[in-house]
């Protein structure tokens, strides 16, 4: 008895398949290679497109059997695999944003600059802008495709990075490399909760992939101080290249979840150069002055770009690249301003950390990737701290909790003296500064996760992600503005400093607030795709036939017959 038979006895009685439809589906069963409706329509046929109201019996049916299901039901041992191989991913792109950070103010020294100047090497990175619009390309090519091409992107623009033996040149490079990065993260988070239905398994992929942030930046710590002490920046390049390699094998394949959808152009530049121009102004005005003409023009210019691209969006756009109707959730937009706050003054104090211990107590980046290690370490255990608490506490206590952690650390950090022992202030800000990002992370993350529809996961990711990476960019900004201006009345580098972080202790405060005054959202305890909020049109087809994992019992069936 044929594979087709039994699907048309056992799981689609009414299906009338043609012949040829028959041959081609079992070849490719058999094969082992994986089934398309085209391959087996006649020349000059056009492709169907799902609908809701197709029946069992359609092609449409039996295109999403073949062709799109699988993906949102592999087997345990699949999601696992695809698990490590995101959450690698991610680490890979981690430690470049870490270099950044850890590695900035020697990395600056090496190519003449120092001084307010020094943060370029940190903001440069554009990865927190593109990752605004990553999501979309994502569900309109494949997540897997532009996960891999942001891959390789990251690769050859920090490759590039080692032989720039100028400031410009070498920021140049860093910024192209952001986009590479910019489309690993939301396109990772759509694969996990793409392949993931909601619920502990889930939350649980989510929490390992939050995991990998600190596990990167540690090691893009230790990194810097390996390398940069000895060689060059290529070298780390040649580290990335070796992870990024194994991906581009292994990854599985992957049909788009909007292959026939449009990307709009005109918002994706109005958004990008928006939030680029005005990154610029706050990240160069502490160097140059806020009375300087570049930097009245370029802030002029993106108000422009802001207010144009929410004219276009509302009154012009057929496809949004950030549909409206995900911000009509309750609480959504004051949940956005705690997400984004709470990431700038995570990068105000990573920046202004590693200053203080490298320019004031002269640590070497090594010794910095040493004592950063409390950071790895709890870091790791809050994201599957988050995991847990997500089922059971309602959202806006864990925010509470995240912030109140980056609150207390800033505090630790600005209120230490010049020179101190280690254990007495910065470890206790390392390891307690770890808990934040992980549980305001992994928490919005899942939140957004299961608020929208299997075709928005990219979108999703690519809000939160934006968030995060471009939040501690613009509070770095914020924060170098406050520090020229303390440094403009007085010598003292560590009153700057302390300026700075002071800034991010009020920014927490207000988060605080916003957080326990206006966010409400309910714990979630949703298992698997049954409930209705997570519909998807094309879903509609696929709800009566067979998964995957059935297909691959018939096919051991029809071996037996």
């Amino acid at each position: 008895m044929s594979l087709h038979s039994i699907i048309h006895h056992e799981l689609i009685p009414n299906a009338q398949a043609p012949a040829s439809q028959t041959a081609t589906a079992e070849r490719n069963v058999a094969s082992g290679t994986s089934w398309r409706m085209e391959e087996c329509e006649p020349a000059g046929a056009v492709e169907p497109r799902p609908s809701p109201a197709a029946t069992t019996s359609s092609p449409e049916a039996m295109q999403r059997v073949f062709d799109v299901a699988p993906l949102n039901v592999t087997n345990r041992r699949r999601r696992l695999a695809v698990t490590t191989l995101i959450v690698t991913c991610n680490i890979m792109q981690m430690i470049c944003h870490l270099i950044g950070v850890a590695g900035g103010l020697d990395i600056s020294r090496r190519l003449g600059v120092s001084g307010i100047h020094a943060n370029w090497v940190a903001a440069a990175l554009t990865q927190g802008t593109f990752v605004l619009v990553s999501g979309r390309f994502g569900a309109v090519y494949g997540h897997k495709n532009m996960l891999l091409l942001g891959c390789a992107a990251l690769i050859v623009f920090t490759f590039a990075c080692g032989f720039c033996g100028d400031f410009i040149a070498f920021n140049v490079m860093r910024a192209l490399s952001g986009i590479g990065g910019a489309f690993i993260m939301p396109n990772a988070v759509a694969m996990i909760g793409i392949t993931n239905p909601p619920g502990f398994a889930r939350n649980l992929s989510l929490a390992f992939f939050g995991a990998s942030a600190p596990i990167g930046g540690y090691l893009g710590g230790l990194i810097v101080g390996g390398f940069l002490k000895s060689t060059s920046m290529v070298w780390i390049a040649i580290v990335s290249l070796a992870a990024a390699v194994p991906l581009w094998a292994l990854l599985p394949p992957e049909v788009p979840v909007d292959r026939n959808g449009k990307i709009d152009w005109i918002g994706s530049f109005l958004s990008l150069g928006g939030l680029i121009v005005f990154n610029v102004v706050w990240n160069q005005a502490p160097a140059v002055g806020w009375s300087h003409p570049m930097i009245i023009a370029t802030l002029v210019a993106s108000v422009i770009l802001f207010v144009g691209y929410g004219v276009w969006e509302h009154y012009f756009a057929s496809d949004p690249i950030m549909p409206l109707s995900i911000f009509k959730a309750p609480s959504f937009t004051p949940l956005i301003l705690v997400v984004l706050l709470n990431f700038m003054a995570t990068g105000t104090l990573l920046w202004y950390t590693v200053a203080w211990l490298q320019e004031v107590r002269h640590w070497t980046p090594m010794q910095f990737a040493i004592g950063w290690t409390p950071f790895g370490v709890c870091g790791v255990a809050a994201a599957f701290l988050a995991a847990l608490l997500v089922p059971r506490m309602a959202a806006q206590y864990i925010l509470a909790i995240g912030t109140t952690c980056m609150l207390v650390s800033n505090v630790l950090i600005a209120t230490m003296p010049a020179q101190q022992s280690y254990w007495y202030q910065v470890f206790p800000s390392t390891a307690i500064s770890a808990f934040s990002p992980d549980l305001v992370y992994t928490a919005a993350q899942i939140i957004a996760s299961n608020s929208v529809n299997r075709s928005q996961q990219g979108i999703a990711g690519s809000l939160v992600g934006s968030l995060l990476l471009y939040g501690n960019s613009l509070g770095l900004g914020f924060a170098s503005t406050i520090e020229s201006q303390i440094g403009k009345r007085s010598s003292d580098t560590v009153r700057g400093y302390r300026s700075a972080l002071y800034f991010a202790v009020g920014i927490c405060v207000v988060a605080l607030v916003l957080d326990l005054a206006f966010v409400r959202l309910v714990h979630d305890n949703r298992e698997g795709w049954a409930d209705p909020a997570d519909a998807d049109p094309a879903d509609e087809v696929a709800a009566p036939v067979a998964t995957g994992a059935e297909l691959q019992q018939l096919q051991s069936r029809t071996e037996q017959r």
